[in-house]
């Protein structure tokens, strides 16, 4: 197995180094040419190759020339899409910083991690450890578990089963179970919230933000202390809610 996966993986590498070859050099390339670039024996190049251009991933022109393949446009147009929308997200997180005065976030999902990807404070004094690359566990949070909310169920106990650890504050749940059919709740109900989960007097109003299959790619929250989520509950529900369908209504989402 260990070397079968160092087999693997270098397959792998060498596949991702004809690719950056001919991106770099924005133009068609023979094997012999890509042999030289990548430092690989010539019937490796040939081997990959072949396995590339079956799969669309490369192209052969003329003189066999090599070059990108059609299939990594598809892969492009969905990347550009979540970037539009990661754009969009964080225009509609400073306007939601603004009109709440309290700290925003959009955060996303790093494997079995959730991590906050951008942030805006909020005027007050109120500030919180989390900045933007923080990672914690996905049971921690309100987001976390919108993030794995379109997810089957099978799926989700998976990760949770995988992923979920006791917080600082013991109050994050840790059940498998239990948060599989939490994170389903929150999805659909558009909403999560969590308070003291990760920190003491802190917590966290959060709304899904979804592509256009429907699955949930960022989270929209507002993040500020216990006594104020209570006293404002009701308006930021609705302000987070109104900002993250915003961002999937410009992007043409499905849910929307």
């Amino acid at each position: 197995m260990p070397d079968a996966r160092r087999k693997r993986t270098s397959g792998i590498d060498r596949s991702l180094q004809i690719m950056d070859v001919l991106t770099d050099g924005q133009k068609p390339m023979t094997a012999y040419e890509l042999s030289k670039a990548t430092k690989a024996p010539i019937s490796t190049v040939y081997r990959l190759v072949d396995e590339l251009v079956e799969r669309d991933m490369l192209s052969r022109g003329e003189n066999s020339a090599i070059w990108l393949g059609p299939r990594l446009m598809r892969y492009g147009l969905v990347y550009r899409a979540n970037m539009d929308m990661f754009s969009e997200a964080r225009r509609e997180m400073n306007t939601l910083c603004q009109r709440t005065g309290e700290t925003v976030q959009i955060c996303g999902r790093d494997g079995d991690m959730m991590v906050v990807l951008a942030m805006a404070n909020g005027d007050g004094h109120f500030r919180v450890t989390s900045d933007v690359g923080t990672r914690v566990p996905l049971n921690w949070t309100a987001s976390g578990r919108l993030l794995l909310g379109h997810l089957p169920d099978e799926e989700r106990v998976e990760i949770f089963s995988k992923s979920a650890s006791p917080s600082e504050t013991g109050r994050a749940e840790i059940d498998p179970s239990a948060l599989a059919k939490q994170s389903r709740a929150d999805f659909e109900a558009n909403l999560a919230i969590q308070i003291s989960n990760s920190e003491y007097s802190v917590a966290c109003i959060a709304a899904p933000i979804r592509d256009m299959s429907g699955a949930c790619v960022l989270t929209m929250s507002v993040v500020l202390s216990e006594q104020r989520a209570r006293e404002r509950k009701s308006e930021l529900v609705d302000l987070v809610q109104k900002s993250a369908l915003a961002v999937e209504r410009v992007l043409g989402s499905k849910a929307a």
